[in-house]
């Protein structure tokens, strides 16, 4: 643990030392404006050391010797202490600043060491210009953060080393040393406002990303239970309304009686499958108007297991004789595990209409250690059956809606010809 907290520190200052990820390249207008800055201040340097050699640091304290007159013109040589002009070093102090987006700190030590160079006697505002706009550059685009801040502290007490008896003339009031700090100051600012604003863009545009994605599987899962919800309403009620249907042609001449029965059992399945269809389709186009629906809303409960006598009146009044055997829990079941049981029993009903016309089916419901177990099972037909692994589209959406509640649905062949579906569903809610 303790050698855990000592590399702590060290792991943090080698963290803090190691180069950033490289910049995006720059851009031609950036690269351009930086070659003709650099070119335009090398120019006035070069113009300023020239024509005003005397416009550069002011001295404090006691006048210093007056420098001799010049000689009077004439034959003669100058003297190159007074009148020759470091012109290699003037160049030097401005024109690396075109490269100084790609090689900050290197950009600013030539322009430095160039412009200590000079001396302070030939030193001019323009140099202690360049050297501002170098010490900003370093410390906003370097890689290196904590080294151009190192640099930018050893390059203050350099200048206030040289210069300690001069102040340059703009601002009169500080001296190089607090020029170049206050400039990595504001450039250390910005770049961390920068940086700060470029995390914020980012959260955002991830954050924007995130909900896109919710959303999207939002629909998708509203789509999935949407369509679980039409196929057991349309497919369970137009099932019985095409048995009835065919029974009634067949028994129309011979047993007209029998045939307006069946047409009446094919009304009341029309009938309950519009008013199911209206449920679901209710539910998507009702208003938020946060109040309770009523019943003149014409909505009604989704469909359990207490409207389970009536669909089964409707499966016999197609042909299938059903034995029904149900022993529910102690408790109220939850509105979604009511109604998954009753699709349950109303999918593997249908199956049997669909599939296995005129077999004997038995459903059974009970509970036993917490969960809700419904079986279905009918005596097949010698017509087609369902496939053997139960891989249809109505028992995969049934797996779907019992695997929210954390249920399992068995279906397969029995060993009598039949077909039986079992459901395991969870009821406790604590």
């Amino acid at each position: 643990m303790d050698k855990g907290e000592r590399r702590g520190p060290r792991q943090q200052l080698r963290d803090a030392f190691r180069p950033e990820p490289r910049p995006a390249p720059l851009s031609r207008r950036a690269v351009r404006s930086d070659v003709a800055l650099a070119v335009l201040l090398t120019v006035v340097a070069l113009i300023v050391a020239a024509r005003y050699p005397d416009s550069g640091p002011v001295t404090y304290g006691p006048e210093p010797p007056a420098r001799p007159a010049p000689p009077p013109p004439g034959p003669g040589i100058r003297d190159p202490e007074i009148y020759a002009a470091p012109w290699p070093l003037v160049v030097l102090s401005a024109l690396p600043l075109a490269i100084r987006r790609w090689y900050p700190l290197a950009a600013f030590t030539v322009v430095l060491f160039a412009a200590l160079a000079i001396g302070e006697d030939r030193t001019s505002w323009i140099n202690v210009l360049t050297c501002v706009i170098g010490a900003y550059t370093a410390v906003m685009y370097s890689r290196y953060r904590m080294g151009a801040m190192v640099a930018l502290l050893c390059a203050a007490v350099l200048a206030g080393i040289a210069f300690r008896g001069t102040a340059p003339v703009l601002p009169g009031w500080s001296s190089p040393a607090v020029v170049l700090l206050v400039a990595g100051v504001l450039a250390a600012l910005v770049r961390f406002w920068r940086r700060q604003l470029t995390a914020s863009r980012d959260r955002y545009a991830e954050l924007q990303q995130t909900q896109g994605e919710a959303m999207r599987r939002a629909v998708d899962e509203e789509r999935s239970r949407i369509a679980a919800e039409l196929h057991d309403v349309v497919t369970h009620n137009v099932s019985v309304m095409v048995i009835q249907a065919g029974a009634a042609r067949k028994v129309m001449d011979a047993a007209p009686e029998r045939s307006k029965e069946a047409l009446l059992a094919v009304e009341a399945g029309g009938r309950a499958a519009m008013a199911e269809l209206r449920h679901v389709m209710g539910l998507l186009a009702a208003p938020d108007t946060g109040r309770n629906d009523t019943p003149a809303d014409g909505l009604e409960p989704q469909p359990g297991l207490g409207q389970l006598d009536a669909l089964i009146e409707r499966v016999r009044a197609a042909g299938t004789p059903v034995g029904i055997t149900v022993d529910l829990p102690p408790e109220p079941l939850s509105p979604g595990v009511d109604l998954a049981a009753y699709r349950v029993v109303q999918e593997a009903l249908t199956n049997t209409i669909k599939h296995a016309p005129g077999a004997d089916a038995a459903v059974t419901i009970g509970c036993a250690d917490g969960h809700l177990e419904i079986e279905v099972i009918d005596t097949g037909a010698a017509r087609d059956a369902p496939p053997a692994d139960g891989n249809g589209r109505g028992l995969m959406g049934l797996r779907e809606r019992l695997a929210v509640y954390g249920g399992e649905l068995t279906a397969g062949p029995t060993l009598a010809g039949g077909f039986r579906i079992m459901a395991l569903i969870p009821w406790r809610t604590a």
